[in-house]
């Protein structure tokens, strides 16, 4: 299928249903008013099978295959091989976990998954959202409080919906100044935390998918010690888009500043720089044992399949051996090289100066430790699906992002940068974001600017109107 396509059936799926159903049921009705609330933003997420580049039509820019593992084969090659040394395995684990559900291979490589990381213990779960969901609803303890940073994942939300904790209170985004405040807060209103009796709970992650920034970890621990003298804070860090990226071999934030012993509970999860599925938390003995006992994604489900573990070996094995290391140091050549030729060019810098176009991160690229895979390219509201649109024409794949996954008012497009992308490529998507931004400038800048949109939106509307006649 090609690019027009896929645009075609994004676009004809925003087109308004509910009333249309005058004689639908009122359930369905309903339902349609829900998705039509999306609709009318252009916000609705419709299914496809349709993807240029997994076609080889276009070059991904979006795909969570960070390393590019999946696109490479490598990770393919390395599962089939596990499976090999493995003849006769069970498809099934036979049960839940505390039942007749645990079985000696899951063990052995959560202890593998733990040692790599540097961690005393692992527990094994399926899904990045399982674990977080695991991690919240179990760990907090009556009286304990969870701080935590205002992006964290939809997932931590929900697994705090769960907790027993009374108070839970969010800071600004990577702000030390902000979770100084809201820390001394917390532990003046709460008598338990204050007297050491319960625990602070500080949830982040390492690499904000979204935003493309790094937690400021060392900063935010040492102000948890000032704080909390009696040692009643502990740090709970999800390394979703840090695992594969950031550390050595790959192995995380917390690995790459040498805080392993600093921090209560780490979650790597490999659906994304690891092209599986699975994920896994790490902690002491004593978490593994209350998560086994007390979380509600473990005691009433099945356990994790020996396939599912034996993929998640695979992408360890990877990390292991060094065969990651060359992808993860190309990210960061990339990312540089894609920043520095949006720098150089003026038009992008009036488009940046006029509120057209922008990358938030750009500024202090070389003040930063890590640099990471996402590339937030904000833009005016209604102008991150112009600018999508523009890319996918030109033959690379890359999508908006909108509310609900960020704040009403924050949309942006997202660019992926990943292991294998070339220098070829990094260079033609700029200039792709450039040829737009001109575009962009000389729309707003002519007179009847308000009646005019780009010709790749044109060509995408026109290709709706078409399809509907």
């Amino acid at each position: 299928m090609s690019v027009q396509a896929l645009l075609t059936s994004w676009i004809q799926a925003q087109k308004l249903r509910a009333p249309q159903m005058k004689n639908a049921s009122i359930f369905e009705r309903n339902l349609e008013e829900a998705l039509d609330l999306r609709r009318a933003n252009h916000g609705l997420f419709a299914p496809n099978v349709i993807n240029s580049w997994k076609t080889g039509q276009g070059v991904d820019f979006c795909s969570n295959d960070i390393l590019h593992l999946g696109v490479t084969g490598q990770i393919r090659e390395e599962f089939e091989a596990e499976l090999a040394r493995h003849p006769g395995y069970n498809v099934h684990s036979g049960g839940a976990r505390l039942l007749d559900g645990n079985y000696e291979y899951i063990q052995q490589i959560e202890q593998e998954i733990a040692d790599f990381h540097g961690a005393e213990s692992a527990l094994i779960v399926s899904t990045g959202y399982d674990a977080n969901g695991t991690i919240f609803g179990a760990l907090p303890r009556p009286g304990d409080a969870i701080v935590y940073d205002e992006l964290i994942h939809a997932s931590i939300f929900d697994g705090m919906v769960h907790s027993v904790a009374p108070c839970k209170q969010s800071f600004r985004h990577n702000d030390c100044d902000s979770f100084r405040e809201v820390l001394t807060s917390v532990i003046d209103s709460q008598k338990m935390i204050r007297d050491g009796s319960r625990c602070v709970l500080v949830a982040v992650e390492s690499v904000y998918s979204m935003d493309g920034d790094v937690c400021p970890l060392r900063e935010l621990v040492d102000i948890g010690k000032e704080l909390c003298p009696k040692g009643n804070i502990e740090f709970i860090i999800d390394e979703a888009h840090g695992t594969g990226v950031i550390g050595p071999k790959g192995a995380g934030l917390v690995n790459a500043l040498g805080m392993e012993k600093e921090i209560a509970v780490r979650l790597h999860t490999c659906g994304k720089g690891l092209a599986s599925i699975g994920a896994a938390i790490l902690g002491s003995a004593t978490v593994r044992s209350v998560l086994l006992n007390y979380a509600r994604p473990v005691v009433f489900t099945t356990a994790p399949s020996f396939p599912l573990v034996a993929a998640m070996r695979a992408g360890y094995n990877l990390l292991r051996s060094g065969a990651t290391e060359k992808a993860q140091a190309n990210i960061q050549h990339l990312v540089k090289r894609f920043i520095g030729r949006m720098r150089a060019d003026e038009t992008f810098q009036k488009a940046s100066e006029m509120g057209i176009v922008w990358i938030p991160l750009s500024e202090d690229m070389e003040e930063r430790d890590f640099l990471v895979h996402v590339i937030p390219i904000r833009t005016r509201q209604r102008y991150s699906y112009w600018l999508t649109f523009h890319l996918q024409l030109a033959g690379y794949c890359i999508f908006p992002i909108d509310y609900p996954v960020v704040p009403k008012g924050k949309s942006r497009v997202r660019l992926i940068v990943h292991g294998s992308n070339t220098e070829a490529q990094i260079d033609g998507i700029a200039k792709a974001i450039c040829d737009w931004s001109r575009e962009m400038i000389e729309i707003e800048t002519s007179v009847d600017s308000g009646s005019k949109m780009p010709k790749s939106a044109q060509q995408v509307y026109a290709l709706m109107a078409e399809a509907s006649t």
